[in-house]
């Protein structure tokens, strides 16, 4: 007998209620199956569900890029108690087939409630370090989540009912990362998210530019602020940047530091802190937050809720406590001095620097010979299709080939995307090969794999193409995710015959006319 569908639990409904604030909280499985780590995690989520103040829990998915208890495991265990469940669904670690395969039994089993995340990069594990999968980006995932959701899977599969939870980052200080943050979550908004949960910080400012972007577009998706409670060990990592995306300002750290010399530890004052920022961001304006933090005791979430309602009407008084340090970086919006917080009235976007003659060179060439309308289009085409059709095949790869990896450092994926990039390539730029936008883990412009020693791909692709005034085109658009079948063979064969991501579009048919320009490729008219 199959198991009855089930209906959307409460936090779905708290989500789409304007006049109910939603609460969640996040839990950390640990390593093996039946630690006393997991009956501590499960007793916290009996607590919560008696409580009934927080409508659901979140499970993380190998959270830090370490194995540990698959979520849909203790989800079902916490689904029983009558809490609802948020699975955090991570690229790093499972192809598309096995997401596709694990989403199946997630619905049978009634975990729908979604939070789509890149995750941290895979680290050491069974002799030695994993191979990182990220075979789909963020944004692949929620276009899949939305076709199963529709009913339009392969083989007449029966249309699920996921709620899609995607993460934004806005503690970011540097235009390229910022811009770059927000365009991606315009591109996971038109692939169908249905919430955002921003990463945790504790820049009033930041929290409330996130808003403004979220209402100054349009987007309609209501946000939970992060809400993450610290001990000393904890905020030490992130204040040196250990953990991707986290970031705790310097007078934050100091002041943390210090109440951790205390008889609690600090305990205390973190607590009161939470209090405060909880009833500052409802104050501002977001539809709930999501809790988080280690060691933490229903008793010390009670303390927080109940503080928090205690100062809500006192919340602007607050916002000293959140300021970021003097060395302020860029934001999006201007600050209004009368609320310490921002009003709608935006920055300058620095000025593009010139494109190099790299650029200049490569624009030049795909425009002649890959853009329809190009001089050489239609005889490169007939040149390469015949060429592909004879014992001068593999000559032809290999010009292709050296070519391309002098200049670009060329990985030999046989769908070539340079021109969406500024011709810089996403498979040899992004540690995690992701072709819709950067994760949320660089720091200061640098790649969360490599920080200090490569720049994040997508900075670098952003100047590039603002200095030609069309990097706000990273806000729209969809590049498929990889074929792995072209693997090693030609990308101008590959582009000219119609199997390329361009022609290729999810849903599509395979074999429709290219486009005038690529999305973003295409230039700006002022």
């Amino acid at each position: 007998m199959l198991p009855q569908p089930i209906s959307p639990g409460r936090f779905q409904a708290t989500l789409n209620d304007p006049a109910d604030f939603t609460l969640s909280f996040e839990l950390v499985p640990g390593r093996g199956g039946r630690s006393t780590v997991h009956t501590r995690t499960l007793d916290l989520a009996q607590d919560m569900a008696a409580d009934g103040r927080i409508c659901a829990v979140s499970i993380t998915d190998n959270a830090g890029g370490h194995a540990t208890l698959a979520p849909d495991v203790i989800g079902q265990e916490i689904l029983a108690m009558g809490l609802d469940v948020i699975s955090h669904f991570s690229c790093k670690d499972k192809n598309r087939n096995k997401m596709e395969s694990l989403l199946y039994g997630w619905d049978r089993i009634g975990l729908h409630n979604l939070l789509v995340i890149a995750g941290d990069f895979p680290q050491k594990g069974y002799c030695g370090h994993p191979k990182p999968v990220f075979d789909l980006d963020t944004v692949h995932v929620i276009d899949l989540l939305s076709h199963l959701n529709r009913g339009e899977s392969s083989g007449g599969v029966e249309a699920t009912s996921f709620c899609i939870g995607v993460a934004i980052s806005p503690f970011k200080y540097t235009e390229a990362e910022l811009m770059m943050q927000y365009y991606k979550l315009q591109r996971k908004i038109e692939a169908g998210a249905h919430y955002g949960i921003t990463q945790l910080g504790f820049d009033a400012r930041k929290y409330h530019e996130a808003l403004l972007y979220v209402e100054e577009h349009d987007l309609g998706i209501p946000l939970l602020g992060n809400l993450f409670i610290p001990n000393i060990h904890v905020a030490r990592l992130m204040h040196r940047r250990a953990i991707p995306g986290c970031v705790i300002p310097d007078h934050m750290f100091e002041r943390m530091d210090r109440e951790s010399r205390s008889a609690d530890r600090g305990k205390k004052a973190r607590l009161e802190r939470a209090a405060s920022q909880l009833a500052v961001l409802k104050g501002m304006g977001y539809g709930g937050v999501h809790i988080g933090g280690s060691g933490l005791e229903m008793a010390d979430l009670d303390f927080i809720l109940t503080q928090a309602t205690a100062r809500q009407d006192q919340w602007p008084d607050l916002l000293a406590e959140f300021e970021p340090d003097t060395a302020q970086g860029f934001y999006y919006f201007q600050k209004d001095p009368g609320t310490g917080l921002n009003r709608k009235q935006k920055n300058a976007l620095a000025k593009g620097k010139s494109p190099s003659l790299l650029y200049h060179f490569s624009d030049l060439i795909h425009n002649l010979i890959f853009e329809p309308d190009g001089y050489f289009y239609n005889l490169a085409k007939k040149c390469c299709l015949a060429l592909d059709n004879t014992i001068l095949r593999r000559p032809l790869f290999w010009l292709e080939h050296l070519s391309k990896f002098i200049l670009f450092a060329c990985r030999n994926c046989g769908d070539c995307t340079l021109a969406e990039y500024g011709y810089r390539c996403p498979q040899a730029g992004c540690a995690k090969y992701l072709l819709n936008g950067p994760c949320g883990g660089s720091i200061d412009g640098w790649c969360e794999v490599y920080p200090g020693q490569k720049r994040c791909h997508y900075v670098l692709a952003y100047e590039r193409l603002k200095s030609r005034g069309n990097a706000d085109n990273f806000s729209h658009g969809f590049i498929p995710p990889r074929d792995w079948s072209l693997k090693g063979a030609s990308s101008w064969v590959n582009f000219y015959a119609g199997r390329d991501h361009i022609h290729r579009q999810c849903g599509a048919p395979e074999n429709q006319s290219p486009p005038k320009k690529s999305p973003v490729s295409q230039k700006k008219v002022e």
